[in-house]
């Protein structure tokens, strides 16, 4: 490393407005914050969350014409006839074939 280009890293202050202070190493010796965990509502548990002004409701009122609503039926869907490839003959004939081709390759 070079000399004398660094910054100093030394100890540090960081300070809350709720008043906590936390000491650590930075290259900044003091600094202000708006909120910390020990104010923060996610970790002290009283997040609380708002609907200010009805947000939600002028959403749904603007939007009420455009919004898909899935609703599932109550009746089952009819099952369409399955549609096979080749014949019952056909099909055991193959299945035959394949089984006596795997028979052999084993021995």
């Amino acid at each position: 490393m070079k000399k004398d280009i660094h910054p100093k890293y030394g100890p540090a202050v960081i300070r809350c407005a709720c008043g906590n202070v936390i000491e650590t190493r930075s290259v900044l010796h003091e600094t202000q914050i708006d909120i910390c965990s020990s104010c923060h509502p996610f970790y002290t548990g009283k997040l609380k969350i708002l609907d200010t002004a009805g947000r939600i409701d002028r959403f749904k009122k603007k939007f009420q014409d455009r919004v898909a609503v899935n609703k599932k039926s109550t009746q089952a869907a009819a099952k369409l006839p399955v549609k096979l490839k080749f014949s019952e003959e056909t099909r055991k004939e193959k299945l035959q074939a394949l089984k006596e081709k795997v028979k052999a390759a084993g021995k």
